[in-house]
C-alpha cells in the first residue's frame, strides 16, 4: 500500500518562506518521479514542480519559477519543496503526486498515487 504524506503547510506571511515535505512509502522510491501541484479554492488542481527520477530534471510552473525549489532525498524516501517569497495567489493545497515513469507526468488523471494535501496560506 503506497501512501504519500504531505507536511509543512501553514500560515505564513507575504514574502515568507516555507519547506513541505512529502514521505512516501514506495519501496522503489528512487525509480518514481515525483510532483507537487496545488488546488486553489474554486479552481482546479494544477502543476507546480516536479522531479522525474531518471534524470533528477527539474521542472517548474512559471509562476513558481526563481521563488520555488523540489528536490528528493532517495535515501529517506521524500520530496521536498522549497518555497521562498510567497504570494497570496500561492495560497492552496498543495498534494504530493508520484509515478513511476522516468519522466514528469503533468495529466492529474494519469498519474499513480497522490497525497492528501497541505494547506498553504500566505496573507497579505
Amino acid at each position: 500500500q503506497v501512501q504519500l504524506v504531505e507536511s509543512g503547510g501553514g500560515l505564513v506571511q507575504a514574502g515568507g518562506s516555507l519547506r513541505l515535505s512529502c514521505a512516501a512509502s514506495i519501496r522503489t522510491f528512487s525509480r518514481y518521479s515525483m510532483m507537487w501541484f496545488r488546488q486553489a479554492p474554486g479552481q482546479e488542481r494544477e502543476f507546480v514542480a516536479g522531479i522525474s527520477w531518471s534524470s533528477g530534471t527539474t521542472h517548474y510552473t512559471d509562476s513558481v519559477k526563481g521563488r520555488f525549489s523540489v528536490s528528493r532525498d532517495n535515501a529517506n524516501n521524500t520530496v521536498y519543496l522549497q518555497m521562498n517569497s510567497l504570494k497570496p495567489d500561492d495560497t492552496a493545497v498543495y498534494y504530493c503526486a508520484a509515478d513511476s515513469r522516468p519522466y514528469l507526468v503533468f495529466a492529474i488523471s494519469a498519474i499513480d498515487y497522490w497525497g492528501k494535501g497541505t494547506l498553504v496560506t500566505v496573507s497579505s
